[in-house]
């Protein structure tokens, strides 16, 4: 390990890299009651960290090396990494990118000087292609995390930070293969032993939190893709062997829980990063908030700012409820004069971020509401408490993911369908994804409801109704197409609603 440190102090990344500044953040800092930093990474060449790690790997490569070219497959920061460090050193680089990367992504790799090769369903696919075709020309392949020259590279970021500060309690990482976590912990460990590292991940990609909590590599059968930056099923061999010894802790956040801090970044800086850039911010406030720490040095390391801008829609409708100001609530209302008129009294002058209503059957009618709430988790409280008192029968589902994402443009009243079963998928957008799915259902069951919601990502939601008598055989046929999946028949919203 203190070879790497050596390394580290000596690494040439500044050929090519810029020392990104430590910002004190004055509203967070207060509002968490510690010294709150950001390191800019988001302000690096090709706005992240992962140029870093590939010139350290491609300019530590033997001259002949270099003359037969380099090879990777991403389609993310690690490719516009690996293409800007071989167009700088003169060198031929072939990046390949599943078949459905987007087109601007493409472009901008492309840009960079690289040869692109679109191959494959998916980055698992494309990545055996990659290997295969770098034995067969013969050129070396760069891995996004799983080296150890890689690693030396994203580790300048943790001797930047003690050049600027050099007493620091906390450093929140986002972590996704774990190039970035195990370089940062590694030097740190040798060079600033009190400092603690803490680790941050989606919920839904809980990779490294789980690998540690069994003391081996565990591999996701299912990885959220909100956080596209982040979503690795599997952390790298080397940086969880390095990992398991330096980092202190692992924090998982949610997707809203993101979204908040994206919001908070752009009110603190002006600056927008993306959802994996704002993972570290996340921890940190939920890590601070848990801990009651007070007056510690805290960092959080805002990775990139490659964010899909029609993306920017979901996250800030999401924000509020990831910052705790916005509640969602089903409520039962009779139905008749005067009742929903009645109902929005009751809140009193509560600010109303969102009603959807609709004329019921059988006496009843269900409302869906937004409620925009000043105090967090006690003023929620103290609605559902109103709610209680007043005799309303209602759920809470601020933390239900099918009403925040489909349920909510779907409020319209109940239709008599039998045997009715209901599932969230995860889609990729890509050509045909829709339609083989169609194919597939519509030969053997009846579909009963359809919602589709784009993340303004590479993938989408949707929400299918299907009529069903036999669910093993419906079941089986869902999972040979390989579309990540959720029953929701049991979900309260559904059945408030639909």
């Amino acid at each position: 390990m203190q070879e790497i440190v050596n390394q580290v102090n000596n690494s040439i990344v500044y050929d090519v890299v810029q020392k990104t500044s430590l910002d004190k953040v004055d509203a967070l800092s207060s509002l968490l009651g510690n010294n709150i930093f950001f390191k800019r990474e988001d302000k690096q060449k090709l706005y992240s960290f992962k140029l870093r790690g590939a010139y350290q790997k491609i300019g530590s490569l033997s001259a002949i090396q270099k003359k037969k070219g380099v090879i990777t497959a991403s389609a993310g920061n690690h490719a516009q990494g690996v293409a800007y460090s071989a167009k700088i050193l003169k060198i031929k680089s072939i990046v390949v990118m599943p078949i459905n990367t987007p087109s601007i992504k493409v472009s901008a790799v492309k840009k960079l000087g690289a040869e692109i090769i679109l191959k494959g369903e998916s980055y698992h696919q494309s990545y055996e292609y990659a290997l295969t075709l770098a034995q067969k020309k013969s050129m070396v392949y760069i891995p996004p995390y799983d080296d150890e020259s890689v690693i030396v590279g994203q580790a300048t970021i943790a001797k930047e930070l003690l050049e600027e500060l050099p007493i620091i309690d906390y450093v929140f990482v986002p972590v996704g293969g774990g190039g970035l976590i195990s370089g940062i912990s590694l030097y740190l460990s040798k060079v600033s032993p009190n400092t603690k590292i803490i680790g941050v991940e989606p919920e839904s990609s809980p990779a490294l939190f789980m690998s540690l909590q069994q003391q081996q590599r565990v591999k996701l059968t299912d990885v959220g893709l909100f956080a596209e930056g982040v979503a690795v099923s599997q952390v790298g061999k080397i940086p969880f062997e390095i990992s398991k010894k330096t980092i202190d802790e692992v924090v998982l956040v949610s997707d809203d829980e993101l979204c908040a801090s994206v919001k908070e970044v752009f009110e603190e800086t002006r600056s927008i990063v993306e959802t994996s850039g704002a993972l570290s911010v996340a921890g940190c406030k939920k890590y601070i908030q848990n801990n009651y720490l007070k007056d510690k040095n805290c960092i959080a390391i805002l990775s990139g700012a490659n964010v899909n801008f029609d993306k920017l829609r979901y996250i800030a409708e999401r924000a509020e409820l990831g910052e705790l100001k916005e509640v969602i609530f089903a409520v039962e209302i009779e139905e008749k004069i005067g009742s929903f008129y009645n109902f929005c009294k009751s809140l009193g002058n509560r600010s109303i971020t969102e009603f959807n209503y609709r004329f019921g059957v059988d006496n009843k009618a269900f409302v869906f509401v937004g409620i925009a709430i000043k105090n967090g988790l006690a003023e929620k409280q103290e609605i559902m408490m109103e709610l209680k008192n007043k005799n309303y029968i209602f759920e809470d589902l601020s933390n239900n993911e099918m009403a925040k994402s489909h349920i909510r443009y779907m409020v319209g009243g109940k239709a008599n369908v039998k045997n009715e079963l209901i599932y969230r998928f995860t889609f990729p957008e890509k050509k045909g994804a829709l339609l083989n799915f169609l194919q597939k259902i519509s030969a053997h069951w009846n579909i009963s409801l359809f919602h589709y919601r784009n993340y303004g990502a590479s993938f989408g939601e949707v929400l299918v109704g299907i009529e069903v008598e036999n669910s093993d055989n419906l079941e089986k046929t869902l999972k040979e197409l390989k579309y990540p999946f959720v029953n929701e028949s049991n979900n309260k919203a559904y059945q408030f609603f639909l």
